[in-house]
């Protein structure tokens, strides 16, 4: 193994390996003004002009050109406006993430002051939340606070940061620390580990020490919590009404924890947190990002905001003004996921309020000096490129994908089974429908791969299945001898889904239901004879999770579920319910 400031670079074969033997203890030097090997922030800072200090501050999404590399107008965002951090597209495979990070670094090399770029992602379920081929799905981390297991949880960190590490990552904007306590949150639901506080806490807790051990940056977020909103932050501006008490005793814990734990970075909440401030959302607020997360919990970490073009900052207060609030209120890097011109936006808003005064000279500095103290600690000049041969042979390797799968059999919840009904026979020659809405197809593929009859998919069109589609579906299962039906929410269930359940549950054959979202959508069908929840879709990325159709196929055909409910189905299922066979 070889180490990263101090932070051991885990081997693919310590990672496959089981528990701690993961992530080897390794010493993690506390922050400092001269990092190893000579880099120094304060050196650095001296020597560069305020532009370039503008340019620090802001992290730019990048666009793909039409070789699916990254474009012109991302090397002018990087060479002309100075920027400090990326946040990448969405490149396809391990070997062009690979590339595409190298293209990055090669222009900032060629830029001055030649400092190296931090290269993010948004990893919450692995790299294949932002790669999608060739990469290791991992369970959600409501999937991860099924298990139960703080040793898988620090497995998914440290598979995570080997594959994204190996494509020229450097930091992850995980693990999600809101507790998730109003099961009407539209925007949060799976990604959170679950809805108690100690749960969440200590698989925080677990993650930000296996990420940092491996040499990859943990970012906790959405500060200060972002678990009981019934609003989506990227369409509109949410607010919280709880009392302090509330927020002391279920929101700010886990995050007590990550930073006790190191974490490096922590990402802001766009909502009003009317406890502490009525008036602005946590990104723009002084009591919050100041008052609250550097004087009362400590913090001296770097800040960074959620993206600044959602709905909840830019239709209330607009990016250029934003952008300005935000560093005053005490965040150091701002999101930038627009295009060019919002880069340059910032990037301007940046200069001018420190060529006005609004932004002082001192204040500027200590966010640019923590962005630079990033780049010493993580060694991020003297590991600047990748290989691309090398991010294609770990991402996705058998190791990885097996352990991913025991984490997957480890998080599925079989939550009923009246009657006996699973697990289905996997050596009869029975015929096997799979119905539903959403990722039908493959979850079919997975059922497919497990049983010995055939099996047969029908999808409906929308989320919201019509009268005729549950008809058709219902004629299918004429043909078929048992029934699955995988339904999948973000919210509350659409009625069709519902009544596509309740219709095929009439024709008498064996059925079960899948949540392959939230899992409260049995609520909605209480009467469904078998039920058992995945937490593997979020609503927004709605990406394939092939690992968690196959926990759940296995799960199906009697494979032992290991997952307990994190959350509470309300009227239903307590918190901690989960049967085996």
């Amino acid at each position: 193994m070889r180490t990263n400031g101090g932070r051991t670079l885990v081997s693919i074969a310590a990672i496959a390996a089981l528990g701690v033997a993961l992530c080897p203890t390794a010493s993690t030097p506390a922050r400092a003004r001269t990092r190893p090997g000579g880099c120094d922030p304060g050196a650095q800072l001296s020597r560069m002009t305020g532009a370039e200090k503008a340019g620090q501050l802001v992290m730019a999404v990048t666009e793909d050109g039409s070789d699916g590399m990254p474009s012109e107008r991302t090397r002018r965002t990087i060479q002309e406006l100075k920027i400090g951090s990326v946040i990448t597209s969405e490149p396809r495979t391990p070997g062009l993430a690979a590339r595409y990070a190298d293209r990055l670094q090669r222009w900032a090399a060629g830029t001055r002051p030649h400092l190296p770029l931090l290269v993010s992602g948004d990893f919450e379920f692995g790299t294949t939340h932002n790669v999608r081929e060739g990469t290791t799905p991992l369970p959600n981390a409501m999937g991860l606070g099924a298990a139960r297991d703080p040793r898988l949880a620090r497995e998914a960190a440290a598979v995570t940061a080997a594959e994204a590490r190996a494509m020229g990552f450097h930091w992850n904007y995980a693990p999600v620390a809101d507790v998730n306590t109003n099961p009407a949150n539209p925007i949060i639901g799976v990604r959170s580990f679950g809805e108690r506080t100690g749960l969440v806490g200590g698989l925080v807790e677990a993650q930000v020490r296996a990420y940092r051990r491996a040499g990859m940056i943990a970012t906790p977020k959405h500060f200060p919590g972002h678990g009981d909103t019934e609003t989506d932050s990227h369409l509109g501006l949410p607010s919280v009404g709880y009392d302090r008490a509330t927020l002391d005793r279920v929101h700010l814990p886990p995050f007590r924890r990550a930073i006790a734990a190191g974490a490096d970075a922590i990402m802001t909440a766009h909502v009003v947190v009317k406890a502490i401030d009525p008036d602005l959302p946590a990104t723009l607020s002084p009591k919050v990002l100041t008052g609250l997360l550097r004087d009362e919990l400590g913090f001296d970490g770097l800040i960074v905001t959620d993206a600044m073009d959602m709905d909840a900052i830019a239709k209330n207060w607009g990016t250029r003004e934003a952008t300005v609030m935000a560093v005053r209120a005490g965040a150091d890097v701002i999101m930038s996921t627009g295009d060019y011109t919002a880069h340059a936006e910032a990037v301007g808003a940046l200069r001018d309020a420190m060529r006005t005064g609004e932004l002082s000279e001192a204040r500027v500095d200590a966010s640019v000096r923590r962005v630079l103290a990033l780049k010493c600690a993580y060694r991020v000049a003297e590991h600047r490129y990748a290989d691309p041969a090398r991010a294609e042979r770990i991402a996705g390797n058998a190791a990885f994908r097996r352990r991913a799968l025991t984490m997957g059999l480890a998080a599925t919840t079989l939550v009923k089974n009246d009657g006996g009904v699973l697990p289905f026979d996997p050596a009869s020659p029975e015929r096997t429908l799979v119905a539903g809405t959403v990722q039908t197809g493959e979850f079919a593929d997975a059922v497919a791969a497990v049983a010995r009859g055939p099996v047969e998919s029908r999808q409906a069109a929308t989320t919201d299945p019509t009268g005729a589609e549950i008809a058709e579906a219902v004629r299918r299962a004429a043909g078929a001898d048992r029934v699955l039906v995988a339904t999948f929410s973000s919210g509350p269930l659409p009625a069709g889904q519902a009544g596509l359940v309740r219709a095929l549950q009439k024709t008498g054959k064996p059925v079960a239901a899948v949540a392959i979202g939230l899992p409260y959508d049995i609520a909605s069908y209480p009467d469904v004879p078998a039920y058992i929840a995945t937490y593997g879709t979020t609503a927004r990325t709605q990406r394939v999770d092939r690992t968690m159709h196959e926990a759940a196929a296995r799960v199906v055909f009697g494979a032992r579920p290991g997952g307990r409910l994190p959350v509470t189905i309300k009227g239903l299922y307590p918190y901690g319910h989960g049967l085996r066979y």
